[in-house]
């Protein structure tokens, strides 16, 4: 009996406020309905979010209404599931950019030989670094007891050593830093319920991925600190190939998936306002991700994608065993397209008697066999983006892709090239600094485009669908 006595002082306010009456096939099923499940005041006037003049964002932040509210066949009303607001897009693209730096400052500490220079892991201790002489000379005592400073580093000063030293620290603390940016707000969209249903759970996912990047980095530098390096006649002190691969993939795959969920978002939100989807109006969307062509397209994109993923990771095992410093020239090695059989799978990295290893340690451990992997997946990436480029023009196409894909394919197109120039350049002039950093940011920069192009044709979430669908019906309007 409240319920009815709270339901009707609401709309006699309505009433009294002069604003326009509820908008409806049957006024007194809106009205049972709101018996039926009473919306105090304090949260959102019924009056206020069933009118036609409610704003969208105001409509964003009341009692979620659903279809199902507007419809006379619905006996109850229920809530819209939450919708995420911008704010949520703006923040995961910003934590992607932050992981784009991240990677390009791990590429310097590798280029510069620096990810050897502190010996331990603190995570929170470790914020702090070396702030007194003593502390300096204890770190640098440390420093000395690695396999690099006693086979290659034992001239070092302690000027140069805080030079690489403050070169890992930055890589270390932009970590803590994307960590923290990560899951405070994180933490604030999930209390107050702002998120989409099923994005807590992958949001959950990457802070979980953040934390275990933290792990496999000293998991990483631990294997270039090992004793048993001093054992290995001709070693060299670096970290092993596989786990710097492994750190590069795991970062690689953490800002694709920010960076797609956080495009994603946005475009939901513009389409459930707006009914604006990648600059095509209404529901034409349906139909044209439904083309064969477009479809075709896509698929095409996604491989190209997973291909420019998979070229970066090989360039990870380049880096990992120096493979650039061999055969400075391009396009051929050592005067040939292709080098020798006996050195692209050589017996003496094999480890089993009968051999069977041959082949997978030659793939991943003969430096040789290495840069050549990673030309031939480079010239693959490259003639594959520039099909994918040149199918985007075709006029059977053109007229129905979207024009943020048409432009994305000829924004990958152009990076593709840049990033061919700067391997190039890398290879030839024997690895300098500036330009293989910039070789290692062309390929984020690369694989950036490309997930912003398979996601431009992905399909509204149901949830903006559902919103779409409620701020168009009969009683929520403009």
């Amino acid at each position: 009996m409240a319920a009815v006595w709270h339901a009707r002082s609401l709309f006699r306010n309505a009433l009294a406020r002069n604003i326009p009456p509820l908008q409806g096939r049957n006024l007194n099923i809106h009205y049972t309905q709101a018996v039926r499940s009473p919306i105090p005041a304090s949260r959102c006037n019924i009056s206020g979010w069933t009118t036609r003049h409610k704003p969208f964002e105001e409509l964003h932040q009341c009692s979620r209404p659903s279809p199902g509210y507007f419809s006379s066949n619905s006996p109850t009303r229920t809530a819209l599931p939450s919708l995420s607001p911008p704010s949520v897009g703006y923040w995961l693209i910003c934590s992607s950019a932050l992981v784009f730096g991240v990677v390009v400052v791990g590429g310097v500490t590798r280029l510069t030989e620096s990810g050897l220079s502190i010996t331990e892991w603190k995570p929170v201790s470790g914020v702090i670094p070396p702030l007194t002489s003593s502390d300096w000379d204890a770190e640098f005592d440390k420093y000395k007891s690695t396999p690099e400073f006693k086979l290659l580093n034992h001239q070092i000063t302690m000027d140069e050593f805080k030079r690489i030293f403050y070169m890992e620290y930055s890589h270390r603390i932009l970590g803590r830093l994307i960590g923290v940016a990560f899951v405070l707000p994180y933490v604030y969209f999930l209390t107050s319920r702002r998120l989409t249903p099923t994005l807590p759970y992958k949001l959950g996912a990457f802070a979980g991925l953040i934390g275990f990047q933290g792990l496999l980095g000293w998991y990483m530098v631990k294997s270039g600190l090992e004793d048993s390096l001093m054992d290995t006649p001709g070693t060299v002190p670096r970290v092993s190939q596989y786990r710097l691969a492994a750190h590069l993939g795991t970062a690689l795959a953490l800002y694709a998936g920010m960076l797609a969920t956080g495009m994603a978002v946005l475009r939901d939100w513009n389409y459930a306002k707006q009914g604006l989807w990648n600059g095509i109006h209404g529901d034409k969307w349906d139909s044209l991700l439904k083309d064969a062509r477009v479809q075709q397209f896509a698929g095409r994109a996604w491989v190209i994608t997973g291909l420019v993923f998979l070229t970066a990771l090989s360039g990870a095992f380049v880096a990992g065993l120096d493979a650039g410093l061999l055969y400075n020239e391009f396009p051929t090695m050592g005067g040939r397209l292709v080098p020798p059989k006996e050195e692209l799978l050589s017996p003496g990295y094999a480890k089993r008697a009968d051999g069977k290893d041959l082949l997978w340690r030659n793939i991943f451990e003969n430096p040789t066999t290495v840069q050549f992997d990673h030309r031939l997946l480079a010239a693959t990436t490259y003639l594959s983006t520039t099909l994918l480029f040149l199918n985007s023009l075709r006029p059977s196409l053109r007229g129905i892709l979207p024009p943020i894909t048409r432009k994305l394919a000829v924004g990958a197109f152009a990076a593709v090239n840049v990033q061919a120039l700067l391997g190039f350049l890398t290879l030839v002039y024997l690895v300098p600094v500036p330009i293989a950093a910039a070789h290692q940011a062309g390929s984020v920069a690369l694989l950036t485009f490309m997930v912003a192009l398979v996601t431009s044709l992905r399909r509204p979430h149901s949830t903006a669908r559902l919103w779409r669908e409620a701020y168009h019906s009969n009683t929520v309007r403009r």
